[in-house]
């Protein structure tokens, strides 16, 4: 698998990426274009440039740790594993059917490069403390990331495991916040709002970086700095934008959980050619 910092090409396959994904949930006719689109850019960048990580070997022991805790955006993820040579690609299209490898959200029984089977939201940050406490215990410098959804985070669970990180001082691990502002029923500002998100982060003793998501250099640079940051644990609040590079799914709540017709596909094509 070749690796590259640089910008352009992996704004290029984030771009791809995206028509893989929306072409994997037409096919299945269900699943999760808005907030797949809207992780592009995070995923790319950590498979692409910042993980250490070996598709040969995907079990090595200091490897790096990768968990999509909100995993019903899994067609991003399982995109961009294909492309990586961890699964196949001329299965991609079997998406949600039965007997794919490429289940609804993700499933280690299937698919066994994956760290966890995630998807029961709430979760991903605890499994991810888990590991990058192992890897403390083990003097290993393999760290964890972990991507969670804005609406996931309104869950306590996820506040009690960002005490627990802070208070063991677990300086490798990043949470990235995929900050979209929608999540199922709606826009969060109207459900439960977060703000003052970044506060509040910081007031849990995390060392806290406000990004736009879809910026491959600022997560680049992110990604950086929290590597370098020592006693604390990182958040990178992602600021992005729900269905992002197709206008009709762009803030549209409609598209959490919604397969486009065919004619929104073919415009969906369209707009990521």
């Amino acid at each position: 698998m070749q690796k590259t910092t640089d910008a352009a090409q992996l704004s290029a396959l984030a771009r791809r990426m995206r028509r893989t994904a929306i072409e994997m949930i037409m096919e299945a006719k269900s699943g999760h274009p808005g907030g797949s689109l809207s992780i592009a850019e995070i995923i790319v960048t950590l498979y692409f440039d910042v993980l250490r990580h070996d598709p040969a070997n995907p079990q090595w022991k200091d490897r790096d740790r990768f968990i999509l805790s909100k995993g019903h955006c899994c067609p991003i993820l399982y995109a961009v594993m294909a492309e990586c040579g961890y699964t196949p690609k001329d299965q991609l299209l079997t998406l949600r059917k039965l007997g794919s490898i490429y289940q609804g959200h993700p499933d280690v029984r299937f698919i066994p490069a994956l760290e966890a089977s995630t998807g029961s939201l709430g979760q991903g940050l605890s499994i991810g403390l888990g590991m990058a406490l192992s890897a403390k215990l083990e003097q290993s410098d393999a760290r964890t990331y972990v991507v969670l959804g804005d609406g996931e985070i309104q869950e306590g669970q996820i506040w009690e495991a960002a005490m627990f990180a802070a208070f063991h001082k677990m300086d490798n691990i990043v949470a990235i916040v995929d900050y979209n502002k929608i999540q199922l029923d709606g826009f969060t500002k109207d459900i439960l709002d977060l703000e003052p998100l970044v506060d509040k982060w910081r007031s849990f003793g995390w060392h806290v970086l406000n990004i736009d998501g879809h910026s491959i250099p600022a997560l680049q640079q992110a990604f950086a700095e929290a590597s370098a940051t020592k006693g604390k644990p990182t958040v990178i609040v992602a600021n992005t934008i729900k269905g992002k590079g197709v206008s009709f799914m762009e803030n549209n709540p409609k598209f959490h959980g919604a397969a486009p017709s065919k004619e929104e596909f073919a415009q969906a094509m369209a707009e990521l050619a």
